[in-house]
């Protein structure tokens, strides 16, 4: 079962952001984390149990955290070789994604990404920006679905910047959940506190077509996708539990600094960062070319199929794109993974090897709107087996 730790009496009081190295592996002046740090609470739990008590409706995703997956070394070789690969490509997506960004917030630009997949594409952009000779404030917010965005953590901006000059960042889309509950839960702040803040999100790579403000909309893999907290400043996804947080204290987090002889956190940074100076070319090719492009949902009306084709009612256990298949296999429990006929191997090559070392079925699929898509197993029990997810394995 998941954890419950034991309620542990605090003061809400007045909340300063937490830094690196104390919290978190990055440079202090890379990311201010919007967190309350939960590094010696007991919250983990296995990938089982939380998949279970989740389905149920017996606890919400964001009160517990998922053991960390620990990679073999043969995957961590293949995270080495994927970044190699797609450095040029992921550098020239940052380019053209915060010169978009400066040029929507021409009287300033205040960086605040969705912790935790949001946190190294603000850093990187951050740099970018620096190396044109802009310095921009960036933080790092816990978003969770169905609950909204840290109103503590949109207080404590608010109180310090124009809210006009915030754009929100993540790591890449999938169907778009989040770009609506980012959406729903700035609506719902201004009706309860007068403060707009703009629902613009950029992103790296939007397969989606959730966003109007993005890198890229190919669905290629991001290889800060492939790891968990080591590619992520050893910070864990965030919590929002009231056993251990009071109203008024930002979301919470846990700085996992026990895994420091793991952590690539700043050679992703480094290896994009360093790329720089090579795609300015290509950065300012793609920007004189590209054209308006509004959000026109197309990934979630794919998903909408997905979900009839396969007898799936709920769309919140299929996860589009690479960046969301990578996630269901490391933290969730899969029920199967769809593969597009035509993908690039370099793109599905982890999400293969993370499909064989847990033993989940993978299925070529012809004209998939999306490179991958995981489907989370559905209905499911400690018990459930067979290849349609929701049998049961009964006793003897």
């Amino acid at each position: 079962m998941i954890p419950a730790p034991a309620p542990q009496p605090r003061t809400a009081t007045r909340q300063d952001p937490l830094h690196g190295p104390q919290f978190g592996s990055y440079a202090a002046d890379e990311v201010s984390w919007l967190l309350t740090d939960l590094s010696e609470v007991a919250l983990e739990a296995p990938v089982e149990e939380r998949e279970e008590a989740i389905q149920s409706g017996g606890a919400h995703y964001a009160e517990s955290l998922p053991i960390e997956y620990q990679p073999s070394p043969a995957y961590q070789a293949l995270f080495v070789r994927t970044l190699g690969s797609s450095v040029r490509r992921l550098a020239t997506a940052v380019g053209v994604v915060t010169e978009l960004a400066l040029a929507a917030r021409q009287d300033g630009l205040v960086l605040v990404s969705l912790a935790r997949a949001g946190t190294p594409v603000g850093i990187l952009m951050r740099r970018w920006a620096q190396r044109g000779g802009v310095d921009v404030p960036h933080y790092a917010v816990s978003i969770v679905r169905g609950r909204g965005i840290d109103p503590a953590a949109l207080a404590y901006i608010a109180d310090r910047h124009d809210p006009s000059s915030v754009l929100f960042v993540d790591g890449w889309t999938g169907k778009g959940a989040i770009s609506r509950e980012l959406a729903a839960a700035l609506v719902e702040h201004e009706v309860r506190t007068g403060v707009q803040f703009s629902p613009d999100l950029a992103v790296l790579a939007d397969p989606g077509s959730c966003v109007s403000m993005f890198g890229t909309r190919d669905d290629f893999l991001i290889a800060s996708a492939c790891l968990n907290s080591t590619v992520s400043g050893l910070v864990s996804r965030t919590v929002l539990n009231d056993r251990v947080l009071t109203p008024g204290q930002f979301h919470g987090a846990k700085f996992y600094a026990e895994l420091a002889h793991a952590d690539v956190s700043g050679t992703f940074l480094d290896e994009v960062s360093a790329q720089f100076d090579a795609v300015r070319g290509d950065v300012a090719a793609q920007l004189a070319t590209r054209e308006a492009s509004d959000a026109d949902w197309s990934g979630w009306a794919a998903v909408e199929q997905v979900s009839a084709a396969y007898g799936i009612g709920d769309v919140n256990l299929i996860k589009p794109g690479v960046g969301e298949t990578t996630r269901v296999l490391l933290r969730r429990v899969p029920w199967k993974i769809l593969v597009r006929t035509d993908a690039a191997p370099g793109d599905v090559e982890h999400v293969l090897q993370l499909a064989a070392e847990r033993g989940v079925p993978v299925e070529r699929v012809p004209d998939l709107a999306y490179t991958c898509i995981g489907l989370i197993h559905p209905n499911f029990t400690a018990g459930a087996v067979g290849a349609d997810g929701v049998a049961a394995r009964t006793s003897s």
